[in-house]
């Protein structure tokens, strides 16, 4: 009689569990046993629905954190800064509660382990492009250094320049995500059509940088097995576009007005100043890395063909 073997599931934690990972917990779930954290009773709820384990942590509450040291032995951390300062103490925070445990995060590793024992250490975080600040409309790659322009941004390069130096210290195989404006069904700009918002004449108009919800999902999972120790990746899609074409190309899809366009010098008193630190940041982004070394086949290599398959869907 053969004897049946069982291998346990290594351990993954979600730091920040929200639709882009929901996204790719199908995939994740065949491979890892996952827990999450979860801020309040309606978030826990909502990730046992998914089949994940909720585990009650807030990064803004720093005793609510000891229960994550040795809890997992894989991570992905994509829970935001706070909305002020240019640090990031939440990051500093999960940093704090992972570091010294022997049990998480150990030594690198290409696969999880198959033999039912701890196995080794890779996180990824999902920040931003942000980091590399205004570019004029440059192609930025990963080589680019920081300069990051806003506040939200400066807490972005501060979360990973934290996360490099505990992933060096603890000997974890990091890979650091930087992702643009993420869209899909649920995540378009509507709501400021609807409200008639201007965008920025097109001669003096900046380049933006997307991905689909779903597509960052499979780059985070790609990064968990093939990004190289303490590597970044620009995490969008093949396609820029100036942000006011864009707008246009969600208002005729959604079949709203288009934006009215008005001078940058315009925009600085006509639009709020959250989307203002976006518009007045230009560069076009490429994802060589994410595509040969993380080995990520875009589902939606631009924004245009994933518009163009809702619209013959829908007919």
């Amino acid at each position: 009689m053969v004897k049946q073997i069982h291998f346990r599931k290594p351990r993954l934690l979600i730091v920040g569990c929200g639709d882009v990972l929901a996204r790719a917990l199908p995939w994740l779930q065949r491979r890892f046993r996952i827990y999450a954290t979860a801020r309040s009773d309606e978030s826990a709820q909502r990730l046992r629905g998914l089949g994940v384990i909720p585990v009650r942590a807030d990064l803004d509450q720093r005793h609510s954190l000891r229960r994550l040291g040795g809890l997992a032995q894989w991570l992905i951390h994509s829970t935001p800064p706070a909305t002020q300062g240019q640090r990031d103490p939440r990051t500093h925070r999960l940093i704090a509660a992972l570091s010294g445990q022997a049990a998480i995060l150990a030594q690198p590793a290409k696969r999880p382990a198959r033999n039912g024992g701890r196995s080794t250490g890779r996180a990824v975080y999902i920040g931003t492009s942000g980091v590399y600040g205004n570019c004029n409309g440059d192609w930025v790659d990963e080589t680019r250094p920081l300069a990051p322009d806003s506040p939200r941004a400066q807490r972005r390069a501060d979360a990973e320049a934290s996360l490099r130096g505990w992933a060096r210290r603890q000997q974890v195989q990091l890979a650091l995500l930087r992702a643009p404006g993420i869209y899909a069904a649920d995540r378009l700009p509507t709501a400021r059509l609807q409200r008639g918002e201007a965008a920025i004449a097109a001669a003096e108009d900046s380049y933006s940088n997307h991905i689909h919800a779903d597509d960052l999902a499979k780059a985070v999972c790609m990064a968990l097995f093939h990004g190289r120790p303490l590597r970044s990746y620009n995490a969008c899609d093949d396609e820029p576009h100036k942000m006011g074409d864009w707008f246009d190309m969600v208002a005729d899809h959604v079949q709203l007005p288009r934006s009215p366009r008005v001078s940058r010098a315009e925009a600085q008193q006509l639009i709020s100043p959250g989307l203002l630190s976006y518009l007045n940041e230009s560069r076009r982004i490429r994802n060589d890395r994410l595509k040969y070394e993380l080995r990520v086949r875009l589902q939606w290599p631009t924004a245009a063909d994933w518009l163009a398959a809702q619209t013959n869907n829908a007919t």
